[in-house]
Parts: structure tokens; C-alpha cells; sequence
């Protein structure tokens, strides 16, 4: 409909339904046309129009072409829940797909491939047996379509009536669109069948290649992917493929450069010539290049895909990119993060490419005498790292570095200036002098610093064994033996004190020794994803840089008769297994993509549940396909977990549970013990809406429960749209289900710590402007009186463990005040300041965050780790 009809979303009659009624069987043609619009319009905005199923219907036998069009919008809509008055429309679908125009035609069976009714898919293939031999191309290639939509409701019928035959049938076809949609409809079915359907034979690939032309551009991406699944039959098939393709590098759509891009390197794998791999690298280079020019979002999955070609194909775009100045301008821009990317990035470029070694050097020492702080520090921990992949080499930019000494105060900075110094003590004259203005501070400097000073002291020994190395390196060892906490440190002083004292010759062997040189394999993958990822090039896999069944699942899921029970059951919001969608979608595939994507369906309306959960979830818990229990256990061990269940309430069957986070991961760590007379099987688990939409990222992993034993697994969490809506808590109410028991619903309490993330480090600097620019409104504090720190160095490790991490510390008479840093998701910070005396009961938390709501449950969870 057009903008000028929106009159017909708006209306102030009483008896609307009536009223469309009568003008829907006008006998005026204009006044149906308006009267299906206004339908269309109320169906539009939400409104039951239902009841008009038959008038709407009626009003097909027309010529006008808008007005079918939307009598079939209509038909599409009301279909599924009136099937029997969906029959009805049949003889009209027949009668429009024999229609002189082929328009109408072309709609007819367009239409039949939206309505998913059993009941009328019977009397549907014969119109589109016709409609497939059409011949108007227009006809043919949207017929094409519907077969694979037909699949999708019924695969028996299609492979019955020999559709997939005529599929492969018109791949022969002389209209290259048609071509197009038979293979995009082909390989829509091949990934939803289990056995092979769709293969390319040399016969197929040639008409394929000559289609390819003459497609509009998204045609030209579906055979391209269709191509890429082809395996060549030796080097000179190989380089004709890449040859008949290679002319769509030049394709102004992105997606069809991809796609090129995908089927080159597949077949560069077979090509033996040296001198066509390297002209095909200079032909793909530029087009990736131009890629990069597009908009931000072209250029996100462009770099993500040039990323893996790369690592296949380093030399691709060695003459393509020059950056070095461009990093050189980023280093001096004002955002801080910003610069330090750009920095490290020009350190990167000197390690990965030895002949740019030298003039990113010269680069890092014209932003060192900038003389900006943060730039400094940076330049010299990459530096660091430039030393020791080119040992002996850069060493005389040292005087300049040690210029800066004075104004690191960053942890990595100083780590990296202490590495230099005690690894080129024999060229510094004042190494002694330099080393020894960081002793002063070495009780108070974190754990890094500590290890690096501890090394380079005795490096400089080693060199130069007088007296004066010979008083720091017994300061040191004292310090790091009797004055800290810290095991890794205290081991290893003791360790360089024994050598030393027993065999300095030893010692040197152990600390001199040759290192070997490093380089950098930062975002390189396994060789075998690698090449996982390369064939699924323009696709989301190789944006996620994950294969596609890591994130996609493919099973094709049987319509079920209780759809409606399931929708209602839904409203309860717990959520179902992956094998269900997110957020209790139910099994719908949707055809068009490349699987079988869950479709969210619209549930119907439920009062709001009160505790305890109703019983109606015993159903919902106990549908076939709800949840798939696995035989074998994902092993789990660790201290004991809190009881969730006893057995008294679990009728002999107890569970144990805790939330908790591994590696980036949370997990649900989940123990059963049965204390039945009988064997316990066929485990499920649901969890309800949540603050942080946490839901099952996988089927429950138990055995087979004999009487007296347990198990204990891991289940890997989710963030969904499962989230509850109200003040955030830490709160799970969960159910679980086995085949031998009702269900049981328990509820269970996690602590925030458990969503701290591994990215909630800030620097100091930015610590400081967000603390800054945060309102005063936005702090808070709580005292722990209980609270006992024994140890500065130990607390801040513990902390760190549960990603709370060190920012800087300073003394307040007595007491020593911490900061620290935190993240949850959805990027939620908090700025905290830790106060507490070593040995004396008593701590203060201050907390500085964006969002108010979490601060009780981060000052929970702080106790619980400070305790």
C-alpha cells in the first residue's frame, strides 16, 4: 500500500467487523479494493479479522493485481489457523497459476509456497509442476523457490512427486536468473537433508560458470557458494574455475568479492604453478583493499575475512598495505586506549616484518620524544619485545630510553625498562644506578615489577660482580625471600640464592642463557579450523571466526501438535534447551537461510505466576523434544557444592549447585546423588527468567543414575533474552526433570563475582577520568567489620583470580587503600577503593559505577571474596 493509504490504520466506527463485512461483498469493485485494504490495515496493527476469512477470500476472483496481491497477504496470515476455510482458496490457486499473466501466475505459486497447511500442500503440486516448466523465466525461477519451501513442510512429498529432479532440471535452464534460484533452492534443501543431494558434476559445473555472467549480483552469490562446495580433479581444472571466476573481483558487491575470494583459495590448494598462485595473489589483493573503503560495517567483516586469508596466504597483501604512517598519526590522537592500540600495532608490524623492523623503530623513538606519558610507556614495552626478536641489533636506542625512566609509572612499562636494563647491563654504564632507583620502592610495587627487578639484579651480578651489585642482590633476595607474600617470587629468589651461592657459573648457564626469539602468532588459528573457516568465506562463520555448527544447529525439527500448549507453557518464563531456540522458541525453520533457524512464535497471553511454580511445567518439562539428555558426563570436580535439594524434599535424590566461571566461561556446576532404591535417568534442566537472561548453553549431561551413586558435570551458561525484568538479584530458580520423578524447582543463589569479566582491567589513567567522571550520587560505600586482610599482596591475587583487578595503591596513615577495577555484561564498570589495615579486623569497600541498581549485589559479592 502506498503512503496516501494510511487513512486506512485509523477508524472511530462502531461495528468495524460488520461494516468490513458488507463492503467486502459490495457490489462495487472499488469499495472491496478499500475494504481489503482496511483488513490488511487492522491485521497490520494486531486486530482479530479472522472472521472475515471467507468474504476476504471471495474477493480473489479478480483481475486487478494489487488487490490479489493483498487478498494473498491476507491468506498468508490466516491460513495456518483456519485450514479449513484455507481449502477454500484452493481452485483459485489453480485457476491463477494457468493465468495469461504471468505476474498472477507467478504470485499463485509464490503464495503456495508461504502457506504451510498440510491439508492444501496435496492439491498444490500439480500447479506448481506446471509452473516449473513455465515459460515466462520470471515464473520458472520463483517456482524454483517454492520447492524448496514445500521441502521444508513436506520433504516425503517433494522427493515423491520428483521435484528435486526438475530442481536439477532447470540448472540447465537458457535464463540465468532461473539457474540462479534452482541452486540457491538446491542448496537450501541439501542443508536440511542428511544425505547428499545437491552435487556438482563437470557437466553441472560448466552450465554453472556460464550462468554466472548473466546473473543479477545476489544470483551470481548463490552459485558462487553453490561452486565452492566443488572439488577440482586436478590443477588444470582448477585454474580453469579460477580463471571463469576470477573476473568477479571486480563486482561492486562485496559479497560477491567474498565469494570469489572463497572459491580462488580453494582452488589455489591444487594449483601447482608458483607463477599463477602469485598472480592470482596480486589480482585478490586490490579488490580485499577496496573493501576497506566501504562502510564501517563492510569493513568489519572484510577485516575479520582478510584476517583468515592471511594466515593462509601471508605474502597476499605485502604490497598492498602500507600503514606505518597512518599508525604514526593514530599515536597521537587523544583517546587514550586509542593510541596505545596504534602503538602496540607499530610494534607488531616490527616484529611480524623484519625489513619494516627498522623504520618502525624510528617511528616508536619520534613518539617517545613527544614526551606524552602513556606514549612513552607504551613504546618501551614494545620495544621490549622488538629487542628480543632482533637481538643485538637495536640495542643504541637504550641511552634514549633510560631518558624516560623517571616518568614510568605504569607496571608493564616498568617491567619492560627493568628487562632491558638487566638484559643489557654490560652496555649501560650506570646500570647499577638505574636498577637501584627502583629498590626504594620494591615492597610496594606489584607482583611483575617485583619478578623483573629480582632478574635484572642478578643479571647485572652476573656481569658485573662488584660491589655494588653485589649489596642490591642481597637487599633484593632478603626483600623477596622475608619481606613479601608472594610464592612466586619468594621460589624463585630462592632459587637464584642457592645457585649463586653454590655454582655462579651454573647460574650463569640459567639466567644468561640464550633466548629464543619470539614472534608474533597473536589471532592465528588451528590449521585444520583455519581451513574450516576459509571454505565458509562471506559467511557468518568467518566473521565469528567459529565454525558454522558452533553457533547454528541444522536439525530439522518435526511440527508438533502441541505448539499452542508449548507457547502458553512458555509464558511461565523458563526457557528451553538450544535444541528449542532462545527465550522458549519453538522448532521453526524459515527458508532462506542456509539452516534451520529457530523462529520465535508468538505466545499467548498469561497471568503472572506466583511462587512456588505451578505444575503446568510438568508438561512443559516433558515434551519429547524439550531437552536432549546425553550418556556421556562432562567430568567435574572441585570442593564440595552447596545442597540446592535435599533429599528429604527430592524424594532420596539430592542436587548440589553453584554458578561458576572458568577460563571466560560460567558454568553451572551441578552434582546428583541418588538415594533411591531405583536407577535415575533421562536428567533435564530449565532455568527461569533471570537479571542476566543466564539459560542452558548445551543438553544436561548425566548418566544413567544406579541407586547410591553420584555424578557431578559442568553445564555451560548463556546470555539470552530470557531476562527478567524489575531490580536486578542474584536469584536462579531452576527445574529439573527425570524420567523416573516429578519435577523438582529449587531456587539458588549466585554472587555477582562470578560475571566479572577478563576485560575489566582499566589503566590507570582511565581509571582515573572514570572515576572522575562519574557523579557524586554514583558512589558508595560499605564497612565490613569482620573482614581480616592478612596480606596486601595475596588480597590483590585472590581479587585478581576473580577478575577484580589491581589498578594502584597508596598508604593513608595506617592503612593501606587498594584500587581495583570490575566489569559485568553489558559493559557495566566499577571503580572501586578497597581500605584496610594488614592484620586488623575491618575493611571499607567504596564503589564508583554507571548503574546504581547492582550496587548490593556487588557489595555481596565483594565480601564474600575480601572473606
Amino acid at each position: 500500500m502506498s503512503g496516501h493509504d494510511s487513512k486506512y490504520f485509523s477508524t472511530t466506527k462502531k461495528g468495524e467487523i460488520p461494516e468490513l463485512k458488507e463492503e467486502l461483498n459490495s457490489q462495487y469493485k472499488d469499495k472491496r479494493k478499500d475494504a481489503v485494504k482496511k483488513v490488511i490495515a487492522a491485521m497490520t496493527v494486531g486486530k482479530d479479522v479472522s472472521s472475515l476469512f471467507t468474504d476476504v477470500v471471495n474477493c480473489m476472483q479478480t483481475e486487478n493485481l494489487e488487490l490479489k496481491k493483498l487478498v494473498y497477504l491476507y491468506l498468508i496470515n490466516y491460513a495456518k489457523s483456519q485450514p479449513d476455510l484455507a481449502i477454500l482458496a484452493v481452485n483459485t490457486f489453480v485457476k491463477d497459476s494457468q493465468d495469461p499473466n504471468p505476474l498472477i501466475r507467478a504470485l499463485a505459486v509464490r503464495t503456495m509456497g508461504c502457506i504451510r497447511v498440510d491439508k492444501i500442500t496435496e492439491y498444490l503440486c500439480d500447479p506448481l509442476r506446471r509452473c516449473l516448466k513455465d515459460d515466462d523465466p520470471y515464473v520458472r525461477k520463483t517456482a524454483a523457490i517454492c520447492v524448496a519451501k514445500l521441502y521444508d513442510i513436506n520433504a516425503e512429498l517433494v522427493e515423491d512427486r520428483g521435484f528435486l529432479e526438475a530442481l536439477k532440471d532447470l540448472i540447465s535452464d537458457n535464463n540465468p536468473m532461473v539457474v540462479a534460484n534452482a541452486v540457491a533452492a538446491l542448496a537450501e534443501i541439501q542443508d536440511s537433508s542428511a544425505r547428499p543431494i545437491f552435487e556438482i558434476t563437470s557437466h553441472t559445473l560448466t552450465k554453472l560458470l556460464t550462468a554466472l555472467n548473466e546473473c543479477t549480483e545476489w544470483g551470481q552469490v548463490f552459485i558462487l557458494d553453490s561452486l565452492s562446495r566443488y572439488k577440482a580433479t586436478d590443477a588444470r581444472d582448477a585454474e580453469n574455475i579460477v580463471e571463469r571466476v576470477t573476473p568477479r573481483l571486480q563486482h561492486a558487491n562485496c559479497a560477491v568479492v567474498l565469494s570469489a575470494v572463497k572459491i580462488i583459495l580453494l582452488q589455489m590448494e591444487l594449483i601447482t604453478s608458483t607463477d599463477v598462485v602469485r598472480n592470482l595473489c596480486k589480482k585478490m589483493a586490490p579488490p580485499l583493499v577496496t573493501l576497506l573503503s566501504a562502510e564501517p560495517e563492510i569493513q568489519y567483516v572484510a577485516l575479520r575475512n582478510i584476517n583468515l586469508i592471511v594466515q593462509k596466504r601471508p605474502t597476499i597483501l605485502a604490497h598492498e598495505i602500507k600503514v606505518l604512517l597512518e599508525f604514526k598519526e593514530y599515536a597521537t590522537e587523544v583517546d587514550v586506549d586509542f593510541v596505545r592500540k596504534a602503538v602496540r600495532a607499530i610494534g607488531r608490524c616490527a616484529i611480524k616484518l623484519e625489513r619494516a623492523a627498522e623504520r618502525c623503530i624510528s617511528v616508536l623513538l619520534e613518539l617517545i620524544k613527544i614526551k606524552v606519558n602513556y606514549v612513552v610507556q607504551e613504546a618501551i614495552i614494545v620495544i621490549k619485545d622488538i629487542f628480543r626478536r632482533y637481538p643485538n641489533t637495536y640495542e643504541s636506542i637504550i641511552a634514549t630510553l633510560c631518558e624516560s625512566l623517571d616518568t614510568l609509572d605504569e607496571p608493564e612499562a616498568k617491567a619492560s625498562m627493568i628487562w632491558i636494563i638487566g638484559e643489557y647491563a654490560e652496555r649501560i654504564d650506570n646500570a647499577d644506578e638505574l636498577l637501584e632507583s627502583f629498590l626504594d620502592t620494591f615492597p610496594e610495587e606489584p607482583a611483575l615489577v617485583q619478578l623483573q627487578l629480582l632478574t635484572a639484579t642478578v643479571k647485572l651480578f652476573l656481569k658485573k660482580p662488584t660491589e655494588g651489585p653485589q649489596q642490591m642482590i642481597q637487599a633484593v633476595l632478603n626483600n623477596a625471600t622475608v619481606e613479601t607474600d608472594n610464592p612466586d617470587l619468594r621460589d624463585r629468589a630462592y632459587i637464584y640464592w642457592r645457585l649463586l651461592s653454590t655454582d655462579p657459573e651454573a647460574a650463569k648457564d640459567v639466567v644468561l642463557a640464550e633466548k629464543p626469539v619470539i614472534s608474533d602468532d597473536s589471532n592465528q588459528l588451528d590449521s585444520s579450523l583455519l581451513d574450516e573457516l576459509l571454505a565458509n568465506i562471506s559467511t557468518l562463520s568467518s566473521v565469528y571466526h567459529k565454525p558454522p555448527e558452533a553457533f547454528v544447529s541444522r536439525v530439522k525439527a518435526a511440527p508438533r501438535a502441541d505448539d499452542e500448549e508449548f507457547a502458553d507453557a512458555g509464558e511461565t518464563g523458563y526457557s528451553e534447551s538450544p535444541s528449542q531456540g532462545v527465550d522458549g522458541a519453538s522448532p521453526s525453520s524459515s527458508t532462506g537461510t542456509s539452516s534451520n533457524v529457530p523462529v520465535k512464535q508468538p505466545a499467548a497471553a498469561a497471568p503472572a505466576v506466583a511462587a512456588p511454580i505451578p505444575d503446568l511445567l510438568g508438561d512443559l518439562m516433558g515434551l519429547d523434544n524439550a531437552l536432549v539428555p546425553v550418556d556421556e558426563p562432562t567430568a567435574s570436580s572441585g570442593p564440595p557444592l552447596p545442597v540446592v535439594l535435599p533429599s528429604t524434599t527430592g524424594q532420596g535424590l539430592q542436587i548440589s549447585a553453584q554458578l561458576v566461571r572458568r577460563d571466560g566461561q560460567i558454568y553451572y556446576d551441578i552434582s546428583f546423588e541418588n538415594g533411591t532404591q531405583g536407577v535415575l535417568d533421562g536428567f533435564m534442566i530449565q532455568f527461569n527468567k533471570n537479571t542476566f537472561g543466564l539459560a542452558a548453553g548445551g543438553p544436561l549431561q548425566v548418566p544413567p543414575l544406579q541407586p547410591g551413586s553420584s555424578a557431578r558435570t559442568l553445564l555451560a551458561m548463556v546470555f539470552s533474552q530470557n531476562v527478567s525484568p524489575g531490580a536486578p538479584n542474584s536469584l536462579l530458580q531452576v527445574a529439573v526433570k527425570n524420567n523416573q520423578q516429578p519435577v523438582w524447582y529449587f531456587s539458588d543463589k549466585g554472587s555477582l563475582h562470578v560475571f566479572f569479566g577478563e576485560d575489566g582491567k582499566m589503566e590507570r589513567t582511565s581509571f582515573l577520568e572514570a572515576w572522575k567522571s562519574l557523579p557524586d550520587d554514583n558512589e558508595f560505600s560499605k564497612e565490613y567489620p569482620n573482614s581480616v586482610i592478612s596480606s596486601i599482596d595475596a588480597t590483590i591475587e585472590h581479587l585478581a583470580a576473580s577478575n577484580v583487578f589491581f589498578i594502584a595503591k597508596r598508604k593513608n596513615a595506617n592503612m593501606d587503600v587498594l584500587y581495583l577495577s570490575a566489569k559485568i555484561p553489558r559493559g557495566i564498570p566499577f571503580l572501586i577503593e578497597l581500605t584496610a589495615a594488614v592484620g586488623v579486623p575491618g575493611a571499607k569497600c567504596a564503589v564508583k559505577t554507571p548503574n546504581r541498581e547492582f550496587v548490593p549485589l556487588f557489595f555481596e559479592a565483594m565480601e564474600s571474596l575480601i572473606n
